[in-house]
């Protein structure tokens, strides 16, 4: 099962296996704090597709499909998630204020959680 969570919230024992999904490392935040698993870069969005969605959020649409094509080149990565998806529960920390326009939900659905 997939949660998706913002880093910055308290780790909970039902988070399970904890990745920060993320490019950047979240700022003013310790490792110890952030209680991380792993810290699985691949699967972030590239920066220039970051950023360019930052510039324009009404392409949000266009960035989910500009991601999923950058994930199909990750396909070790994706095949992972999805493995360690079935073993347990796996929470997606993402670092932005927005939660529902963010690179977690867009991994979470399209890793089918």
């Amino acid at each position: 099962m997939i949660r998706v969570k913002r880093v910055y919230d308290p780790p909970e024992e039902g988070d399970g296996y904890r990745i920060l999904v993320d490019r950047l490392w979240p700022r003013g935040l310790t490792k110890e704090q952030a209680a991380l698993d792993l810290w699985l870069k691949t699967v972030a969005p590239s920066d220039e597709l970051r950023q360019w969605v930052h510039q324009a959020p009404e392409k949000w649409p266009e960035f989910c499909r500009r991601y999923h094509a950058e994930l199909e080149s990750h396909p070790n990565a994706v095949a992972f998630l999805r493995q360690k998806s079935k073993d347990g529960f796996v929470t997606l920390l993402y670092a932005s204020r927005d939660e529902r326009q963010n690179n977690a939900v867009v991994l979470a659905k399209y890793l089918g959680g």
